[in-house]
Order: structure tokens, then sequence, then C-alpha cells
């Protein structure tokens, strides 16, 4: 359903999206020289109203870097195949096999464009194989080094994504769609889940596999957010916040917002923000099966959650089939993607690259 979208993210165009089979988003693809795009939300109801148009505003520069990572994304993939080849090369004609017919030709244009990181051998009688160059291969040797150096950065990281869930446990097939994102290395079962079993434990579960948390810390339940706030002295600060015009307000509770230029909120919207910010909300690490979502400081705990998870990766950003995965474990809302557009100044979801 969402394939495509990345938060900061990519969002399907031209399609219907349902939820709970009451509401429809549809997306239609904008000029790149528009500013914003139009988000249409239709209401199933017996008076055939006009579905409600509501304008998403455009981050330039976030759609920016979506549309330059294109090249780099393809060429960090062929990197990752030619490693995992037991001779750490690949034959051409077994490149269909690895991507696809259609995506075969992107790569043999990646290979054509950078013979400083992809030699191609062979000829005559032997095949044709493509391997790295020896300065890309050094490079990935440095990666191998810098990932080793991070270990005790990414245990972490894995342990609070752990706490994070609502049983303190993950499929693994699940946390290995954002492996990449979380900076684990491919092998992660095999190579760092078994240094660590006073951490982690895998255990069988009705035939799925899971990564389990063996014992909770509590100093570990921070989130990035209330980290942030300590560096800037706002927990302990005795003065009293006012709201600014942009909705920001520097408090405990409070979540830091940055609007698209375009955007002009008015009076009304702006005091429901200032509201929303002062609102208390249970933290993210707490079990979520002791809240009803129909509660609003939970609507705002999801938030929250949602925020925690994009921070935990290196880039801090998602594709929606990737929070999707962890829908269920996190227990996030059915209508997603509306309370992504709702926060609009929080998160920022983008349809480029």
């Amino acid at each position: 359903m969402h394939k495509c979208m990345r938060i900061f993210s990519l969002i399907e165009s031209q399609k219907w999206f349902t939820f709970d089979g009451r509401q429809r988003l549809c997306h239609p693809l904008p000029s790149v020289r528009v500013g914003h795009m139009w988000v249409q939300i239709m209401f199933k109801t017996s008076g055939g109203r006009r579905p409600k148009k509501k304008t998403y505003y455009r981050v330039n520069e976030l759609d920016r870097v979506m549309e330059l990572q294109k090249k780099p994304s393809l060429i960090l993939r062929l990197k990752s195949i030619i490693q995992s080849q037991k001779n750490q090369c690949l034959l051409l004609r077994d490149l269909e096999k690895e991507v696809g017919f259609v995506q075969k030709w992107n790569f043999m244009g990646i290979i054509e464009k950078y013979p400083s990181i992809f030699r191609v051998t062979g000829g005559n009688r032997t095949p044709p194989m493509v391997m790295l160059a020896e300065k890309a291969d050094k490079v990935a040797l440095e990666e191998s080094e810098a990932r080793a150096q991070m270990e005790p950065i990414l245990v972490k990281t894995l342990r609070k994504l752990l706490m994070l869930s609502v049983d303190c446990m993950l499929p693994l097939e699940t946390i290995q769609l954002i492996e990449n994102e979380l900076g684990l290395p491919s092998d992660f079962e095999q190579s760092l889940v078994p240094k660590y079993p006073q951490f982690f434990s895998v255990k069988d579960v009705n035939g799925r596999t899971f990564l389990q948390l063996e014992n909770w810390d509590s100093s570990l339940a921070v989130t990035a957010r209330e980290e942030r706030l300590v560096h800037e002295g706002v927990l302990t600060s005795k003065v009293q916040a006012r709201i600014l015009k942009d909705g920001n307000y520097v408090g405990p509770f409070a979540f830091q917002l940055r609007y698209p230029a375009g955007f002009r909120p008015n009076v009304n919207y702006l005091k429901e923000v200032q509201k929303w910010q002062k609102m208390e909300f249970p933290s993210p690490y707490l079990n979520a099966r002791r809240f009803e979502l129909a509660d609003p400081k939970a609507q705002k705990r999801v938030v929250a959650v949602l925020h925690e998870f994009l921070s935990l990766t290196m880039e801090k950003r998602l594709t929606s089939g990737q929070i999707d995965a962890f829908h269920s474990e996190f227990r996030l809302p059915a209508r997603l993607l509306l309370c992504l557009i709702k926060h609009q100044g929080i998160f920022y979801i983008t349809n480029k690259g």
C-alpha cells in the first residue's frame, strides 16, 4: 500500500489509499515548480459531498536530497551484491538474476559511468564480470572497520528498538528490513547478536524467528527529544516559557516544529498547536497496551513513538513500507498517513527520489 513513500519519505502518487474502509487519500503527482501538492481526503457520507482538499507544502531542500540519492543508492546496492559473492565479483550475465531485467540496465549504466568504482574484466573465452576497483575496495574495508568501532552504538540502538515494541521482541525479518538504515551489518543476527547474550536472545514463536530483549535498562528509556531538552537545559529551567508564533514551545512535552516556507498557519491553528504542545503524554518506552488510542495523550504518544523510531535511524528517515512493517509491534494507528500529514512540521513526506 505504501511501497513508494518516505517519512521524511516517499508518497505513492496518482493512487487512492484506503484506511479502515472509510477514508481515501489521493496524491496527484505535483509539478516541480509548485511548492505544494494537493491532498484529497474523502469521507463516505450519505450527502455526496465533495472531498476536502488540503495543501501539503513541499520542502525543496529535502526533496532534492531524495533526488540526489538515486545514483548513490544504486552504487551502494551493487557494491553490496558484489561483496556478497563468494569471489567478490559478479558475472554480468547474473546481474539480471540479482536485480531484475528492468533494473539491470540502470546498473549497467552505473558500471559504465563509474570505472573508478567498478572494474569489468574478462572477454574472449572468459565471461565478463564486475568487481570493485582497487580504490573502492579499500573504502569498503574502511567501512567494515567503522562498523566495528560503532558496535557499542549499534547494540544500544538495537536494544532501544526492542524496548519500543510492546513485548520487547521483534521478528528478525522485520528488523532486517531496516538493517541498513540502523547501520547494522547485513549478517547482524550471526555477527552481532551472539556476542551479547546478556542483551539479546533468539526464539521461535509460531514458526517465526524473533529477537528478544533479555533485560530492561531504564537508562536507555530516554528519547532523542528528551536528550535534546536536557542538553538545552529546558527540563531544569524554572523560567516560564512562552509559545512562539511558529508554534514552537520550550517545554518538557513539546516537539520542535519547522514548517515549510509556504505554510502560513492561522490564529485558530496556532491555538490548537499551543494546546497540543503543552499537553502531557506517556513515554514511548511505556507499554502501549496500557493506553487507549482514543485518548488525546495516547495519540500524542504515537507521534513520540514515530519521532523516536526515526531518530534511531542513521539518516532519520524511512519508507512508509518499512514503518508499516512495525505497525502491530509499535501499536501504530490504522490511519498512519493521516497522522503524519496532520503533524507536518515534525514529519515530512515526499514522493521524490
